[in-house]
């Protein structure tokens, strides 16, 4: 198939869904010549994720288009990057990252025989390159190696010279494994342009650079090794990608910084030319796309609802990782990936932080609670008890929940109608006479003759499933379920109170979401349960 492509429908397959390149002029030139050398590197640190799969998808498509692509593990740069990858680690997370990233380009149908796998350390520590480090650092300068590293190189208070080294080393990379072109994420935009600069200074060929968009997490930030909430493991379960997914940041209409949505686009469609939204036949019955745009519009139409968009995405990201977990019941991967990412050890004693007995004490944040907010689509009365209704809240996921409550008594049932309200999702269902209630409506109360109640109130324009922070514990992962026998939510819940302001707070904290603040109408200085 290679040979039958012109070089401008090899450029075009390069080049297709990245965000930028640079030298689109000399990617072509080589085009016209010969096939395009290109090299993708990836600094051997945390365990890879899902994300993973979009260079790994735009890998497949420099294969197609003839390309002769080699795959760094950078374990040098590991170890630069402000020591992320322990020295008596590196050579354990090489083997892992080669045995994941060979699993996962299997898992996509690339040829492992076409691609060049390298190890920095194999030709990083040679007298020749370690002249080319002395030449390039006595040339550039601190302001621009570390101006280059900013957006890759992790930033802290006081910086290591060894982050100074880090781009000037992936610059140099370029000329010691004789490619045309770098390959990587716009985040290393201003590497690339440092090796621009500097490595004809050195008296090496400039080369060009092709970039892909970063994808957003299922927190919509970047999705990260370190942040747990962030990503999908390559070896989570089902069950793992279900609670991940089911959390993840949706909104409805929204196709702005939605990692779920994005997903589709870089590696669904890239991989497999079509996607299928499946769903219940009430709802419509499953649906197929040919082409991304027309899944961006339903899903901004709000035509894709965000829970069956949620579970579409699961199917076939099982279906990429299944291959991959099963590589990994091996007990010879399972012993390397426990070798090469020990888990911390506990501590001991009675020490700040544990109990006596040198028991782990979890810490009582509000972050540990689940607080999303929802729309009242139905209210019914309950059918065995007269007091009580059933409230049905679209709280972004495929199905509404059900809340068993008694505010009826204190806000009329058709004022609640399509009311935005606030949801802690992480309680353990109880059933109250005889209906599961799947989460707790919460609201502002004063006592006294009568008792008044009041629903909280999402920021204006709020739409279901978006999180509730407490200002300041924005990082916080929530707990899949809050065990009723350490009465965390009942810790936490005696310091939830309503400001002279009508704002809710947990400790003078802002209770938010991204939109604002959390309010009432007209409790002020009232509790919150």
């Amino acid at each position: 198939m290679t040979d039958q492509l012109s070089p401008d429908e090899k450029f075009h397959l390069i080049t297709r869904n990245l965000q930028e390149v640079l030298g689109e002029e000399k990617v072509k030139q080589v085009l016209q010549e010969r096939e395009l050398r290109v090299y993708w590197g990836t600094a051997t640190t945390g365990k890879p994720h899902v994300a993973y799969f979009v260079p790994m998808s735009k890998i497949a498509d420099f294969l197609k288009a003839g390309c002769e692509v080699t795959i760094l593990f950078a374990d040098l740069h590991a170890y630069l990057d402000n020591m992320k990858a322990p020295w008596e680690l590196l050579e354990l997370r090489v083997k892992y990252y080669e045995q994941v990233i060979k699993a996962m380009l299997e898992s996509i149908g690339v040829p492992l025989e076409k691609l060049k796998f390298v190890k920095g350390t194999e030709y990083q520590l040679s007298r020749e390159y370690t002249l080319d480090v002395y030449r390039l650092s006595s040339v550039m300068t601190e302001h621009d190696a570390k101006k280059a590293g900013a957006e890759v190189v992790k930033q802290v208070e006081h910086p290591l010279l060894s982050g100074l080294l880090y781009p000037g080393l992936q610059a140099l990379d370029e000329e010691y494994l004789k490619v045309d072109a770098q390959f990587g994420g716009v985040d290393q935009r201003k590497i690339f342009t440092l090796a621009e600069k500097y490595l004809p200074s050195l008296g090496y060929a400039k080369r060009a650079h092709l970039m892909n968009p970063m994808v957003p997490g299922l927190t919509g930030a970047k999705m990260s090794s370190s942040e747990e909430e962030s990503k999908i493991d390559l070896l989570d379960s089902k069950e793992d990608v279900k609670k991940k997914l089911k959390k993840a940041f949706c909104e409805p209409g929204n196709i702005e910084n939605n990692g779920v949505l994005s997903f589709v686009k870089y590696v669904v469609f890239p991989l497999c030319g079509e996607f299928c939204i499946k769903r219940d036949q009430k709802w419509g019955g499953d649906k197929s796309y040919s082409v991304f745009e027309e899944v961006e519009k339903d899903f901004a139409e709000e035509t894709i609802h965000p829970g069956d968009l949620k579970a579409s995405v699961e199917v076939a990201l099982n279906q990429l990782l299944a291959p991959i977990r099963k590589k990994f019941e091996s007990p010879e991967l399972r012993k390397l990936t426990d070798a090469a990412y020990p888990k911390a050890p506990k501590m001991k004693g009675a020490g700040k932080g544990t109990k006596a007995g040198g028991e782990e004490e979890e810490e009582l944040a509000p972050s540990r609670l689940d607080i999303r907010v929802g729309k009242i689509i139905s209210v019914e009365k309950h059918p065995d008890a007269d007091s009580l209704y059933l409230e049905k809240i679209d709280v972004g996921e495929q199905e509404p929940r059900t809340v068993v409550s008694g505010l009826v008594a204190y806000v009329s049932k058709e004022d609640l109608q399509d009311r935005m309200v606030l949801l802690l999702c992480n309680l353990k269902p109880q059933k109250m006479r005889g209906i599961e209630s799947q989460a707790m409506l919460l609201c502002a109360s004063v006592e006294g003759e009568p008792r008044r109640v009041e629903p909280l109130d999402p920021p204006e324009g709020s739409s279901p499933g978006e999180q509730v922070f407490v200002k300041g514990y924005e990082t916080g992962k929530p707990d899949d379920k809050l065990n009723p026998k350490k009465k965390v939510w009942e810790k936490l819940q005696v310091d939830l109170k309503i400001s002279d302001d009508c704002v809710a707070q947990w400790k003078d904290k802002y209770l938010m979401t991204k939109l604002g603040q959390i309010t009432c109408k007209t409790l002020k200085g009232g509790n919150i349960s």
